[in-house]
């Protein structure tokens, strides 16, 4: 009875130890710090093994001093002024002026003009595109995907940059080590490396790194670099629209952004920074290329974030987006599970009469997302925010629209994950014809989808009232 005793006693006093470890290290954001708490105090041995597990952003200390090290040479003036005073020469409003301010506080990136940018949003014809950008390459080719499948999509890449390499062009493929685990394992890999391909794995997941850091921290960017001149950027995995693992949900409707101008180098530093943190490779040559001045081109910047990058920056991104939007917001992601202040911020938008629309998948294929999400649509929709649900396949495209002064393409979803732990990558324009390009895809998407009326979802069955707010008492841990 003693010994039973003094256990109990010994498992709660080390229940109120990691509890305090959450409110010193999660204190700053209550509704994490309390959904921690609440599952360490109510699943004692599960809960406190998660937490140590995923509940903090254990990135490594070795790979961050080697991120340390590569930013102490890529992250510096050299490195993001050009030659060209054109490219530093924007004209932005002072909206603009403001947003690109708070971006820069992100990854340190500057505003750069002269830059052509195409919207692309069929995956075919992404894929096809930049198999022909590959063709193209004369000195270099840089990707970066946190999918790789092993199907006709993954093929075409392949065959490719096999080209590529067989033509004395280096090539080097940097792939997540969860996302394409079993492109790592596969005949394709090896095809890829016996023709001088160069594949390296991001994040590998093994027992000593669970040991040393959190194991589902990855990779989530999507990136080509094609000889310093031409870069893609966007949502889209290197798979077909079907996306085998989980094609009942297919197609995985996605959106690009390719790139020509001063631009590219930014995108390109995201690169070499990666690659690095894996391989220690210099890269100081490919940094050196500087991509012609378009004029005419438009004002853009590239924003990444990651856990070595003080990722909170992210969502303060999007929060003053949204705040400064006069007229309308439009937003289109697969995993809509923001935090308070997000929400509050879309929230105030809609009440102050700005025309805020949220495009998301009618089927997903997270259940506890999408039960997470619809637990925030009744606030959504009593301030006025319109909701779609699209219902022409898994809508994987995360852009945001913001009045037709910025645009925004990225890799992130509007979740914890993407903000607080995934390495993500994203584009800001600032240019109205593109804006305008990028709300006619929005509409497509919405054209597309059933709306959500406030007074038909409030008579859902009160079951799922009960489902989805269990599942939003869980949103601040997804």
């Amino acid at each position: 009875m003693t010994i039973h005793l003094t256990l109990v006693i010994g498992e709660f006093l080390l229940q109120v130890f990691v509890a305090g470890v959450v409110l010193v290290r999660k204190g700053h954001r209550p509704a994490v710090s309390t959904a921690w708490i609440l599952a360490v105090m109510s699943l004692p041995i599960v809960g406190m093994a998660a937490y140590f597990l995923v509940g903090e952003n254990r990135f490594g200390s070795r790979r961050a001093a080697r991120h340390a090290r590569i930013l102490s040479e890529v992250d510096v003036p050299a490195v993001h002024t050009h030659s060209d005073p054109r490219c530093s020469q924007s004209n932005l409003s002072t909206d603009q002026t403001q947003l690109a301010a708070m971006a820069t506080t992100v990854s340190h990136s500057p505003v750069l003009c002269g830059n052509q940018v195409d919207l692309c949003g069929d995956s075919a014809d992404n894929i096809r595109t930049m198999a022909r950008d590959i063709d193209a390459a004369r000195r270099h080719v840089h990707l970066l995907s946190y999918i790789f499948l092993c199907d006709t999509s993954g093929q075409t890449i392949t065959e490719a940059l096999c080209r590529a390499a067989r033509r004395g062009i280096k090539v080097r493929l940097l792939v997540d080590g969860v996302g394409s685990k079993e492109f790592l394992q596969s005949p394709l890999r090896q095809s890829l490396e016996d023709a001088g391909v160069l594949v390296s794995e991001a994040l590998p997941v093994t027992m000593l790194r669970l040991m040393i850091s959190r194991l589902d921290i990855r990779n989530h960017r999507k990136l080509l670099v094609v000889d310093g001149t031409v870069a893609w950027v966007g949502s889209q995995n290197i798979a077909e629209a079907n996306f085998a693992p989980k094609a009942k949900f297919a197609p995985w409707v996605d959106c690009m952004l390719r790139v020509e101008g001063p631009l590219v180098r930014e995108l390109q530093v995201i690169f070499v920074e990666d690659w690095f943190m894996e391989r220690e490779e210099d890269l100081d040559s490919e940094l050196a290329v500087e991509a012609e001045f378009h004029s005419g081109g438009v004002a853009a910047q590239a924003v990444a974030t990651g856990p070595n990058f003080g990722n909170e920056t992210m969502p303060l991104l999007i929060q003053a987006a949204i705040q400064l939007a006069r007229d309308e917001i439009v937003l289109t992601t697969p995993y809509f599970v923001p935090d308070l202040p997000m929400q509050a911020a879309l929230v105030v938008a809609a009440r102050r009469g700005v025309h805020v629309h949220l495009v998301v998948p009618h089927r997903n294929d997270s259940w506890l997302v999408q039960r997470a999400s619809r637990s925030l649509y009744d606030d959504l929709l009593d301030a006025g925010v319109h909701i779609h649900e699209f219902t022409g396949g898994l809508l994987h495209a995360k852009t945001i629209l913001i009045d037709r002064f910025a645009s925004i393409i990225t890799s992130a979803n509007l979740d914890r994950r993407s903000f607080e732990i995934n390495f993500e990558l994203g584009v800001l324009v600032y240019d109205t014809p593109f804006a305008q390009r990028l709300r006619a895809l929005q509409q497509g998407y919405m054209d597309s989808s059933v709306h959500v009326d406030l007074h038909a979802w409030r008579q859902r069955p009160m079951w799922r009232h009960v489902l989805e707010g269990a599942a939003g008492i869980l949103s601040p841990l997804l």
